[in-house]
């Protein structure tokens, strides 16, 4: 995106305010496009505060959150947050990197950052209903009741249902449920996720380091990260950026492509030095020739399906230690077995074909020996690099059809050589 000079922004002003007196939202988008961010915070700190919270009205949430972060400090940018309605503010924050989100939630006043509905601790369930009532008029669909003390501090929470169906008299601290999960503001949207999905709990508390209630996440707002996460997953495991599938032109779809099929290029050529070294080989028995792309495919497959269970336990779960390695265990049993039944198949095939029962052995102990070595690597390999740090979703795909296409071309080849030659 490109970066406007102090005149080029006094033009784009004076060509956007009518636009935003209009309330022409195309318009506006199209004025803007290529605007870098920073130029964004730069147009909505010249504005106005009634202009600022219009302008803003009228982006794309996205662009507006871009804009929104951008801004300096001094601006105040949490108080154009405080005056949006909650629904869009809600919208704006999940669009944000989160160490933003917590720097412009944190700035907003207590009474703004909240977007829930709480009552005190020792409330009678009557004043309680009242008080749901009152607040509820302001915040968007709300499941359960919040409980705080006298500083604030969250003590629990109480279903709608229960509140309704409690003696009027009693206390709200008879029909008190304890606190399954709360977050801080900076936990990342992916753990909430999984709080939410760990516990089946549809929404979760926002506190502070000292227990202070500050908002809550629903869960209706972490299946849109959630779903965001997983098609950025699914599609860095093709070597594919979320940018390309929305917007890229051509030239961005080769930069984001080329770099994996370079590193593609270079593992392949690991694999096809297994097949030049029995080169020989292969002119003697050329029913090889056929048998080749067989193993490397299935042990190929093999391997993308126990990666894939590994990436989902990855991330939907904090398994670590013991867990990890029986997810390594069970995927190497799956190979053993599916190996030997895969095997004896095409090792059938082989021995009609060739009319040498040697060759049934040959394929059997080939094919055997990749998909088990295909279930380990699936499962080893995205378990190990994000145990070091590294996007397993990014770089498991290059080294397991590495590792599958390797060893399979090594072991038939070589046990070719060995039993038939």
């Amino acid at each position: 995106m490109s970066t406007s000079g102090p005149d080029e922004m006094d033009r784009l002003e004076e060509r956007l305010l009518p636009l935003l007196e209009d309330g022409d939202a195309q318009a506006i988008q199209e004025a803007l496009d290529g605007t870098h961010a920073s130029d964004l915070a730069d147009l909505v700190e010249s504005l106005d505060d009634s202009q600022r919270l219009r302008f803003l009205d009228l982006l794309p949430t996205d662009v507006a959150s871009e804009a929104l972060a951008e801004m300096d400090g001094d601006e105040h940018p949490e108080d154009i947050l405080a005056d949006m309605e909650p629904s869009k503010a809600a919208a704006l924050l999940l669009e944000l990197e989160d160490d933003d989100a917590a720097d412009l939630v944190g700035d907003l006043e207590p009474e703004d950052a909240e977007d829930l509905v709480k009552i005190p601790l020792h409330i009678s369930a009557d004043g309680a209903i009242q008080e749901v009532r009152r607040q509820g008029r302001e915040v968007e669909d709300f499941f359960v009741v919040f409980v705080v003390d006298a500083e604030g501090r969250l003590q629990g929470s109480v279903p709608l249902d229960d509140l309704i169906l409690a003696d009027p008299r009693d206390s709200v601290d008879t029909v008190l449920q304890p606190v399954v999960a709360s977050v801080s503001p900076d936990v990342d949207q992916e753990d909430v996720g999984r709080l939410m999905s760990r516990y089946n709990i549809p929404v979760i508390p926002v506190v502070d380091a000292d227990g202070r209630l500050l908002g809550r996440v629903t869960f209706d707002d972490v299946i849109d990260v959630l779903e965001a996460e997983q098609t950025e997953d699914l599609l860095r495991l093709a070597g594919v950026s979320e940018e390309e599938e929305l917007k890229g032109s051509w030239s961005d779809t080769v930069r984001s492509r080329l770099p994996w099929l370079l590193l593609n290029l270079v593992t392949a050529s690991l694999a096809a030095s297994v097949v030049r070294a029995y080169e020989g080989t292969i002119q003697q028995i050329v029913i090889l020739a056929f048998l080749m792309p067989i193993i490397a495919a299935l042990g190929g497959n093999a391997g993308t399906q126990a990666l894939a269970v590994t990436l989902r336990r990855i991330a939907l779960s904090d398994d670590r230690g013991l867990r990890r390695k029986q997810v390594v265990s069970k995927e190497v049993v799956v190979g053993i077995v599916n190996g030997m039944i895969l095997g004896l198949g095409i090792a059938g095939i082989a021995v009609v074909a060739s009319g040498d029962p040697r060759m049934g052995g040959v394929v059997l102990g080939a094919m055997w020996g990749t998909l088990i070595l295909a279930g380990f690597a699936g499962a080893f390999v995205p378990t190990v690099l994000d145990r070091i740090g590294v996007d397993p979703a990014v770089a498991s795909a290059v080294f397991l059809h590495t590792i599958t296409d390797f060893f399979g071309f090594f072991l038939l080849l070589g046990l070719a050589t060995h039993y038939l030659l």
